[in-house]
């Protein structure tokens, strides 16, 4: 069994869902070495989140946000976390809703991924900063 772990900082994204995809693979080349096994890709922060959808049309990625907006808004009466700014509670909730980490499995050296997905950030503060993901790679 082959184990591999590589720490990727993200350059900021703007809010919204952006595909990570190809960033992922290119910080972790040695998936090239699994035959059969799993990767594990964590985000370190309370406020994005990680997801697997559609790699082809952007307009899915502006529905999504649209969507988590209507879902989860900002400024309700009923938060009290507000001294980090109106997009904070909800994007501690929006990630809450979607995941901190994603497992694909891994097929011939690449991800087992369907031909229409991909790796989102879902990066719900309006100013979130760079973010960091820890991607695991393990099989034989």
């Amino acid at each position: 069994m082959k184990w591999f772990q590589k720490e990727l900082k993200l350059k900021v994204f703007s809010r919204g869902f952006h595909l990570i995809t190809d960033d992922i693979l290119h910080a972790i080349p040695e998936i090239k070495e699994i035959k059969i096994g799993q990767m594990q890709v964590f985000i370190k922060h309370t406020s994005a989140s990680l997801t697997i959808n559609e790699n082809a049309d952007f307009t899915v990625r502006l529905d999504f946000e649209s969507h988590f907006n209507k879902l989860v808004p900002e400024n309700a009466p009923y938060y009290k976390h507000t001294y980090e700014g109106p997009d904070d509670m909800p994007a501690h909730i929006k990630a809450s809703l979607l995941s901190t980490s994603v497992q694909i499995p891994v097929t011939n050296g690449t991800p087992n991924l369907g031909v229409w997905q991909g790796i989102y950030l879902c990066e719900h503060r309006d100013y979130g900063g760079s973010r960091n993901l820890v991607i695991t790679v393990y099989g034989t």
